[in-house]
């Protein structure tokens, strides 16, 4: 899963990783009106340490950059995935330069 995990942060954005952790996994059923699965996905969340490489985005991504965690919110950024941000840095310890 780590090696899979690396080449596909590569590919997506030009960025090596090493992963440290994996921090979470997360279950999503999405259903149609008739209450039927219409897609099922297992995400595997890992905390990972930046090794080389210049982000660039992939063919599915209009921009892709770096973002300062303290400047989170001036990024069109879902707010589910903003939570999850928040309780994986409190749940590693990870605390901002500014406090």
């Amino acid at each position: 899963m780590e090696e899979a995990l690396v080449r596909e942060v590569l590919e997506e954005t030009g960025v090596t990783v090493r992963p440290l952790k994996q921090v979470a996994v997360l279950d999503s059923v999405n259903r149609d009106e008739d209450g039927r699965i219409k897609y099922h996905y297992i995400l595997f969340e890992f905390l990972c340490e930046y090794v080389s490489g210049e982000v660039r985005p992939d063919s599915d991504a209009l921009d892709a950059r770096w973002v300062p965690l303290d400047d989170l919110g001036s990024v069109d950024i879902m707010p589910t995935t903003l939570r999850f941000i928040n309780k994986i840095m409190a749940q590693e310890n990870i605390v901002l330069p500014n406090g």
